[in-house]
């Protein structure tokens, strides 16, 4: 059984970090992709970012491209996504999700939600004086 759950969202100050953590169980070594999508009030869910465990292929969208890094501790399972320099447009509900066998090539554009079976709860991140 898969198992997705992240956390670590909260409130920030605009200039402010946070790092969110995904922790995913179940999944078949070396054949997995993890993405992050977000959604802020009242618009849609789009692709973040997104890391492919075959090749270490990556993607980031161009709004939060130099701002948000993703790394890894596999000792613990878990996928860290730092968030640097946050800005107001940054707040959303961030949720880690996870596929098998898609093609690493997949993770050089935007995350697509319907490429993705298993989902995390999702994280609240606020961003405000």
């Amino acid at each position: 059984e898969v198992h997705v759950a992240e956390s670590g969202g909260g409130l920030e100050q605009p200039g402010g970090s946070l790092r969110l953590s995904c922790g995913a169980s179940g999944l078949i070594s070396g054949y997995y992709t993890i993405a992050w999508f977000r959604q802020a009030q009242g618009k849609e869910r789009e692709g973040v970012l997104c890391i492919s465990s075959s090749d270490g292929s990556t993607y980031y969208a161009d709004s939060v491209k130099g701002r948000f890094f993703i790394s890894r501790d596999n000792s613990k399972n878990t996928v860290y996504l730092q968030m640097n320099s946050l800005k107001s447009d940054d707040a959303a509900v961030y949720y880690c999700a996870a596929a098998e066998y898609l093609s690493p090539a997949a993770c050089s554009s935007p995350p697509r939600q319907w490429q993705y079976a298993y989902w995390g709860q999702g994280t609240q991140v606020t961003v405000s004086s």
